[in-house]
């Protein structure tokens, strides 16, 4: 994701498309849900853009957002924006996931994980849009042992992401 210190930036195209819409694209497209991934589409809270536009995708990791220790999201977010980044529109997530079939692979060779991002996960940095205890949070990208997965996460404020973990912002 990144080589040589310099960020992953990718050009996503989002809008047009209600979050029902996008969920129809995603299985369309031989994409894997988790419960929580559907959870997010279906809300009636889940907004898209009506016109489509070009967002600039930056991906990067906490330690490269100067959090060599890690931090939690509130840090991470404020650190971004220090960096003259954003925090994206929940709908990039799936927008981004139908554009990224080439994301590495991040399973192989690796443990299970739980209670932290998976290897090679990358997060949709966004505000949650339901800030209740159950409801998911934000998406995360991932490919598994070659399929690719948009996957809903839970996690409060108090969540410690390691500093190898990476994120995906706007660009402003």
């Amino acid at each position: 994701m990144l080589q040589g210190g310099k960020p992953d930036i990718r050009f996503v195209h989002i809008g047009g498309r209600t979050g029902v819409e996008l969920l129809a694209d995603l299985n369309l497209g031989g994409i894997k849900l988790n419960g929580h991934a559907q959870t997010l589409l279906k809300s009636s809270r889940f907004q898209t853009a009506a016109t489509p536009h070009r967002l600039t995708v930056v991906i990067v990791n906490v330690r490269d957002l100067g959090l060599p220790q890690g931090a939690g999201i509130r840090a991470i977010h404020t650190r971004a924006i220090e960096r003259r980044l954003c925090l994206c529109p929940m709908e990039v997530a799936p927008h981004f996931r139908l554009q990224y079939p080439d994301q590495p692979e991040g399973f192989v060779g690796h443990p299970t994980t739980r209670q932290t991002a998976p290897p090679g996960s990358i997060t949709v940095a966004c505000e949650p849009i339901d800030s209740g205890d159950g409801f998911p949070k934000g998406f995360y990208l991932r490919r598994i042992e070659g399929a690719l997965w948009l996957r809903g996460y839970c996690s409060d404020n108090e969540h410690i992401w390691n500093p190898d973990d990476f994120f995906a912002f706007c660009q402003i």
